[in-house]
């Protein structure tokens, strides 16, 4: 048995879960998220709590067990408070702009490099100083990031200047250059 697949998900006031077979149903202030679950996995809703418990015992529910329950707690967290991550543009004339829901960077190219905003997603985009900084937040922790993580990829940090798209709390070690590197 997992440690964390065996602590009940806490439901928030205001938050309703629903479980039909194996789709989990969570319905909150931020929106409404829905997953299926494994089929070796059992949610039930009683007072206020989740409970996850494997169908049957083996190797296959000891894995998906604590990964269930995480995912579920996830859900929670998203409909109620939601998921951010924060980036921010290094560079000469880096920019970043809102056009409607879709985030427009310019970053270097010769073109502008579009984002498009899927359903649930809110972009802001933000000047301070040189840099722009932009904010992804939504309610599914995973698109978050998986946009978050595109929008780094459009033009990653790069290892000599740090120039580029890094995550607000991210550390680039920046490298010697060719001529210090040969004293």
């Amino acid at each position: 048995m997992s440690r964390i697949g065996k602590k009940p998900v806490i439901i928030a006031k205001g938050v309703t879960v629903t479980v039909t077979g194996q789709n989990v149903s969570v319905k909150g202030p931020k929106g409404t998220v829905a997953r299926d679950i494994h089929n070796t996995m059992n949610a039930v809703v009683t007072d206020g709590l989740l409970t996850v418990s494997p169908k049957v015992t083996g190797k296959d529910s000891a894995r998906f067990h604590g990964l269930t329950r995480t995912l579920i707690d996830n859900m929670v967290v998203g409909v109620t408070t939601g998921f951010k991550k924060n980036l921010t543009l290094i560079g000469v004339g880096y920019k970043a702009a809102l056009n409607g829901r879709n985030l427009t960077l310019l970053v270097g190219f010769s073109h502008p490099v579009e984002i498009i905003a899927p359903e649930g997603i809110v972009f802001t985009a933000e000047r301070e100083g040189n840099n722009a900084t932009i904010s992804v937040s939504g309610a599914e922790k995973e698109v978050v990031g998986q946009i978050a993580a595109t929008i780094r990829g459009v033009r990653p940090p790069e290892p000599y200047h740090g120039k580029g798209i890094r995550y607000a709390n991210e550390v680039i070690v920046t490298k010697v250059g060719k001529a210090a590197g040969k004293k």
